[in-house]
């Protein structure tokens, strides 16, 4: 079967399975999980142009997913009354303190001698973040007394579709800062960089209120689709819930998500389409290079952490835009929903399992594996009980299959990539090499 092929194929038999979930169960849970397949499709697409393309290991993909739902919520809901009124002069003076150090290290940094530049790099930023607090404290205790029960200062309130290309900034800027400090590591340092940087982030998130009101989430975000109640009174909504025979509650949520999948569906095809562009350029073919054999090409005069940072830049960007939406979605921003299994764990084994390397086996990876991520549950529920019902009940074999229902999701994810790490190491959709 050749390449073209192959990719339809394993396309078609995707689409299959999603459908069939549709006529056996319902259209409804048929849409969610497309939707949330193309969020996870463009996770997948980001985390394999850093992997795939350059070969960097980021185990931090939750920290830039969760600053695109910052983004999500400081573009998006309207500005609390009060706030900046009590607070917006200090927090404009920790802003500015936090530009000060930054803009006084980069400075200084290349004036300083090797043997002091690390230490005084060091000392200055924990004064400036000393500074900082001096301004900030008191900007978080002001606006948490006058706002009350919102506890923070609110976005912009402009439309949501605008914060998903700013989540992609805002992951963009937090990546340059990352790879700066982390790009001179390699392998396994990277890795173990990038994920203690995203606990950090996600630690701000959950105690900084006034930003996103921490741990008390934030709920109500504006949707960039009407709302199902609107949509069951539309008249051409009943007409078609009459015209299929069906109810227009279920009509206009099938009509809601459908409508959700097909925004995603643009943004993943235009993503996708700029990835295999950037792929097949003299850039990809560099950057693919640098990959295979990083000493030859810094031998060659490549500047190979700056297109290490690029790349980082690149695919970190690409996983704000989809935590964006995500938060759209959800329509609420909870920082403790943010774990490693789910938002990065899972989205290296869509890259693995579809074929890193490859921008059509991220995407296959990430509608498959979350395909599989869902329909486990039932799955480890229905074998568990019927197991279960071949010992007394009660029993210590009944109540211990029972207890490991829940464990049923990760074991399954580790049996898929052990199985395709063994027999399909390269993926479902291989990197084309060349001859």
């Amino acid at each position: 079967m050749t390449g073209a092929a192959r990719v339809l194929a394993l396309y078609a038999v995707m689409a299959a399975l999603i459908l069939l979930v549709g006529l056996l169960q319902s259209w409804t849970v048929a849409l969610a999980i497309l939707q949330l397949s193309l969020i996870s499709a463009i996770m997948s697409l980001g985390a394999n142009i850093q992997w795939g393309y350059a070969g960097l290991f980021n185990a931090g993909v939750m920290g830039f997913a969760a600053l695109g739902g910052v983004a999500g919520v400081l573009v998006a809901m309207p500005p609390v009354a009060g706030a900046l009124a009590a607070g917006g002069l200090d927090l404009g003076l920790a802003i500015l303190t936090v530009l000060a150090t930054a803009a006084l290290i980069l400075f200084l940094r290349p004036r300083l001698p090797d043997l002091i530049r690390t230490p005084a790099t060091l000392v200055l930023a924990f004064l400036g973040y000393l500074a900082m607090r001096r301004f900030l404290d008191p900007a978080s205790a002001a606006i948490g007394s006058a706002t009350g029960a919102q506890g923070y200062m609110g976005g912009l309130g402009l439309p949501i579709l605008i914060a998903w290309p700013v989540g992609g900034l805002f992951a963009a800027g937090a990546a340059w800062l990352v790879g700066k400090v982390a790009l001179g590591l390699r392998s396994d340092y990277l890795a173990i960089a990038t994920l203690g940087i995203a606990e950090i982030i996600l630690a701000v998130l959950k105690n900084e209120n006034w930003l996103t009101r921490g741990v008390k989430n934030v709920t109500g975000i504006p949707r960039p689709v009407p709302d199902e109640i609107v949509l069951q009174q539309q008249p051409w909504v009943i007409d078609l819930a009459a015209r299929f025979g069906s109810d227009p509650v279920m009509t206009a949520a099938v009509v809601s998500r459908l409508w959700y999948a097909v925004l995603f569906a643009i943004v993943l095809a235009i993503l996708l389409w700029l990835s295999e562009r950037a792929l097949r350029s003299p850039w990809g073919r560099m950057m693919r290079a640098i990959r295979d054999n990083r000493d030859a090409a810094e031998a060659m005069g490549k500047d190979v952490t700056r297109r290490h940072l690029r790349v980082f830049v690149l695919g970190s960007a690409v996983v704000g835009i989809a935590g964006a939406m995500l938060v759209t979605l959800d329509g609420q921003f909870t920082p403790a929903s943010y774990n490693p299994l789910r938002y990065t764990f899972l989205i290296w084994v869509m890259v693995i399992v579809g074929g890193s390397g490859n921008n059509w086996g991220a995407v296959l990876g990430g509608f498959l594996i979350w395909y599989v991520w869902v329909v486990a549950e039932p799955i480890g529920n229905w074998l568990t009980a019927h197991l279960a019902a071949l010992a007394s009940p009660g029993g210590w074999w009944d109540s211990h299959l029972r207890a490991a229902a829940p464990h049923f999701r990760p074991l399954l994810m580790g049996l898929i990539l052990l199985v395709t790490l063994r027999f399909a190491p390269r993926g479902l959709i291989p990197e084309a090499r060349g001859r």
